[in-house]
């Protein structure tokens, strides 16, 4: 099952759900079971149209290598047992990823010390895209990003863009949800990292789904039913983080995405109920921007159906 069933009401509502992340809880989350796949996935992406799935604009150096200096220190810090850093008197870095056999050595700061963009490199380490955030402008613009996992938008159409910018097109959000996002972002403190889990019902279990993509998979919708609802609709997660940079004052986003078919995910009554309520209940103008319409029937049909569970 998914580490997260974000359903905590019976209906549905457009809330920002945040909270500080707790004692014991990573920035960074390792799901053994997918990591290696995960990242070989990123890498091909990034091999295939890198310019896509990684864009920064001029002068994000710093942000970047900020962004990689407090990834890499919380990634041996919080998993030891996968990661390992040491840093010479002399500022000089050496990283290992015992999962996939990776090492590097570099100076924080030398652009030469490493083959890609700090970003770009250090979103190969991890299965989180990675976004970054400018908090000390107003509206804090998107600056930098690795993305290769998007849920239905693309790093190129965004990049620049303030955060109400970023989320225009989601129905409701300006007005619901666009002030109390603001006003998160610039009170966020360094140290003091927050986290929230987003959600979706897809009919594919691809991770990148870029718009670009749709035509790809836009068949699966066609022969859904109350039968096979369960398995051929995915629950698609995000979990979510919000950090500031000390140095730079930059935000990191960071997107963990996890998928897996809604039948596994409900396996109780209450769970099935939960999630049937949500769907019903979910505005029609969000649901056609969620692409909910041509499956919210036949998976609502299936969570209802007598005897389940």
């Amino acid at each position: 099952m998914l580490p997260y069933f974000p359903f905590e009401q019976d209906a549905y509502a457009m809330a920002l759900g945040v909270r500080a992340l707790r004692p014991g809880e990573t920035l960074i989350e390792v799901d053994a079971a997918h990591y290696r796949a995960e990242l070989a996935l990123k890498a091909s992406l990034l091999g295939e149209d890198p310019h896509a799935r990684f864009q920064a604009q001029p002068g994000t150096g710093p942000q970047q290598w900020e962004v990689l200096r407090l990834l890499l220190s919380r990634m041996a810090e919080q998993t030891p047992e996968s990661f390992t850093l040491r840093v010479d008197n002399d500022g000089r870095w050496h990283w290992h990823n015992t999962l996939t056999g990776d090492a590097a050595s570099f100076t924080p700061g030398q652009e030469d010390g490493l083959p890609f963009a700090p970003l770009d490199w250090v979103g190969r380490q991890v299965q989180e895209d990675l976004l970054v955030l400018d908090g000390t402008r107003e509206g804090c613009p998107l600056i930098a990003g690795q993305l290769c996992f998007p849920s239905g938008w693309s790093l190129g159409e965004k990049l620049g863009k303030s955060l109400l910018a970023v989320h225009a097109p989601v129905p409701g959000f300006a007005e619901q949800m666009g002030r109390g996002t603001l006003k998160l972002l610039e009170g966020l403190k360094p140290g003091r990292p927050v986290t929230r889990c987003n959600w979706a019902v897809t009919v594919t279990d691809r991770l990148c789904m870029e718009p670009r993509s749709f035509p790809e998979w836009r068949h699966l919708f066609e022969g859904l039913t109350p039968d096979n609802a369960g398995e051929r609709c995915f629950l698609r997660l995000e979990r979510q983080t919000l950090s500031r940079l000390p140095q730079t004052g930059a935000i990191l986003f960071t997107i963990h995405t996890y998928v897996a078919p809604v039948a596994g995910e409900v396996p109780t009554p209450e769970r099935r109920q939960r999630l049937a309520r949500v769907l019903a209940t979910v505005p029609d103008d969000l649901s056609g921007y969620k692409r909910l319409g041509p499956l919210r029937e036949p998976l609502l049909a299936y969570l209802r159906r007598p005897g389940a569970c």
